[in-house]
C-alpha cells in the first residue's frame, strides 16, 4: 500500500509542477503527505532520539527545521554567495567586458558554420564564469545573436547553438556541481577539475562537429540558404574598460589556487571566495567611478541577488530534500531498488536507468536545479543499496539532468531567447535535442570508461 501512495504522490508531483504550480509548496506538500503517511500508518520513527522533538507528530514539521539548518548554513549560504556575486557583476557590467575580450576573433570569421561552431567554444567557456543558463543565454542574445545573424548564420541555428550555451552544469559556480559535489563528500574544485572537466572537454569537442552537421542540416531542410555578409557587428556596446573582464574569473583562480589540486596549504571555499571578489570589484569600481558612496550603495545588488538565490533555488533544495525524507521514509526508495535489483539487470543499466529517470524530470519540469534537487539526495541512498560509489551515480546523474533541461520548450532559458528572437521554443529546441542526445551517449560511454 505504501507504494502505491507514494507512486500516486510522485505521479501528483510531476503533474502539478508540469502544470506550473509553485513547486516548492507542491514538494513540501508532498513531503508532509509521505511524512504523515510514515507516522500514521506505517509507524515509523522519521528522527533519531537525538533529532526528535519528542512527539511524532511534530517531528513531520520539525523535519523541515532539521532540513533547513543544515542546508541553508552550509550548502545554502554557498549558492547564495555565487548568485550575489553574479548578480553583481551584472551591475558593474563585468560580464560584458569578459564578452568583448573573448568575442574579437569571431569578427574574423567568414564562415557562417564555422563561427557557429566558433561562438560555440566561446559559450562554453563563459558558463564556467558565468554559471547561469538563463542569464548567459540572454547575454548571448545581446552580444553573440547579432554578430551571427549579421554574418548569414540562421535565426534558428543561432538559437539552436545558444540554447546549448550551459548544456551542462560545471565548475565550482554551478549550484547543481555544488549539490553533487556535497552528496559525494569531494571538494567543489576536485569534483569540477577531476571529474567534470575530462567529460565536459570531450563532449564540448564533439557537440562542435555535431552542431556544424546538425545546424546545416536543418537548414538545408527548412530551406534556408545562407546570406554570408561582409558586415559584422562593429558598434562598441556599453560596457566598462576591458580590464573588467577579469572579475568573473577572480572567484575560480581563489578557488582553484587554494584547493587541494595545487596542494595549497591555505584552504579557502566558494563563500571566501565570492565575498573577497566582490571586493575587489568594488575597488575597481571606485578607481573608475571615484564615487565612494556609489560604490557603497552597489554592494546592494550582491545581497539582492542572494535573497533572490533563497527565494527561487535554496528553498527548492530544502523542499526537494523534505520531499525526498518522505519518500525514504515511506519506503519508496527501497521499494524501488529492490525492485530494479530485482529485474536481474547489470548496475551500469540501473545507473543509465536513473539517469534518464532524471532527465526526463527536468525536461518535464523545464528546470535542471528543479529535477535534481528534489532527488539528488535519494541519489547517496540509491548508490549504497546498489553497492556502488556514491559518486558513480550522481555525476551521470548530474550531468544528464542538464541535457533533459536543454531539450526542453519550457524551459526559462529557451523560453526567454525564442522571446528575443520572436520565434516559438519548439522550434528552437529542434535544434538542441540532437545534439543532447549526442551529449547523453558521450556521458554513457565515459560512465562505462571511470567507473
Amino acid at each position: 500500500m505504501s507504494s502505491l501512495v507514494s507512486v500516486i504522490v510522485i505521479v501528483w508531483v510531476i503533474y502539478m509542477i508540469v502544470k506550473k504550480h509553485y513547486p516548492q509548496a507542491v514538494l513540501l506538500m508532498a513531503g508532509i503527505i509521505l511524512l504523515s503517511w510514515a507516522v500514521f500508518v506505517n509507524g515509523t520513527s522519521i528522527l533519531s532520539a537525538k533529532q526528535s522533538s519528542g512527539s511524532t507528530i511534530l517531528d513531520v514539521f520539525h523535519t523541515i527545521q532539521i532540513i533547513m539548518s543544515r542546508r541553508v548554513a552550509g550548502l545554502g549560504l554557498t549558492i547564495m554567495s555565487i548568485a550575489g556575486f553574479a548578480k553583481y557583476m551584472d551591475y558593474v557590467g563585468a560580464s560584458k567586458s569578459l564578452f568583448a575580450l573573448v568575442a574579437s576573433p569571431i569578427k574574423k570569421i567568414k564562415s557562417p558554420y564555422f563561427l557557429l561552431v566558433l561562438c560555440f567554444f566561446i559559450s562554453q567557456f563563459l558558463v564556467v564564469f558565468i554559471p547561469s543558463h538563463a542569464g548567459l543565454g540572454l547575454l548571448l542574445m545581446v552580444t553573440m545573436y547579432p554578430i551571427l545573424i549579421r554574418a548569414g548564420v540562421s535565426k534558428l541555428s543561432a538559437l539552436g547553438v545558444i540554447g546549448c550555451a550551459q548544456y551542462m552544469d560545471v565548475g565550482p559556480g554551478s549550484g547543481n556541481a555544488i549539490l553533487a559535489a556535497s552528496m559525494t563528500g569531494l571538494n567543489p574544485a576536485v569534483y569540477f577539475v577531476k571529474w567534470q572537466l575530462p567529460i565536459f572537454v570531450t563532449t564540448t569537442l564533439v557537440l562542435g562537429v555535431v552542431h556544424f552537421v546538425v545546424q546545416r542540416w536543418w537548414d538545408k531542410k527548412e530551406g534556408y540558404v545562407p546570406n554570408v555578409s561582409a558586415e559584422v557587428l562593429h558598434e562598441e556596446m556599453e560596457r566598462p574598460p576591458l580590464i573588467y573582464a577579469i572579475l568573473p574569473i577572480i572567484p575560480m583562480i581563489f578557488i582553484l589556487g587554494f584547493s587541494p589540486l595545487f596542494k595549497s596549504p591555505i584552504k579557502m571555499n566558494v563563500v571566501t571566495a565570492m565575498f573577497l571578489s566582490t571586493i575587489i570589484a568594488m575597488l575597481f569600481e571606485f578607481f573608475r567611478t571615484h564615487d565612494f558612496n556609489d560604490v557603497l550603495q552597489g554592494l546592494k545588488n550582491m545581497f539582492a541577488g542572494m535573497g533572490n538565490s533563497f527565494t527561487t533555488v535554496i528553498s527548492l533544495i530544502v523542499a526537494g530534500e523534505f520531499f525526498a525524507a518522505g519518500l525514504v521514509n515511506i519506503g519508496a526508495v527501497k521499494s524501488l531498488t529492490d525492485g530494479v535489483q530485482g529485474l536481474g539487470f547489470n548496475v551500469y543499466i540501473l545507473i543509465i536507468i536513473f539517469c534518464l529517470v532524471i532527465a526526463g524530470c527536468a525536461f518535464l519540469m523545464g528546470s535542471g536545479n528543479a529535477a535534481f534537487f528534489s532527488f539528488a539526495s535519494l541519489a547517496p541512498k540509491l548508490a549504497e543499496s546498489l553497492g556502488i560509489s556514491a559518486l558513480s551515480l550522481v555525476l551521470p546523474m548530474q550531468i544528464m539532468t542538464s541535457f533533459g533541461r536543454v531539450c526542453s520548450p519550457i524551459t526559462a532559458a529557451i523560453v526567454a531567447i525564442a522571446g528575443v528572437a520572436d520565434v516559438n521554443p519548439v522550434q528552437v529546441v529542434k535544434r538542441t535535442c540532437i545534439p543532447m542526445l549526442v551529449a547523453a551517449l558521450i556521458n554513457i560511454i565515459f560512465l562505462f570508461i571511470k567507473f
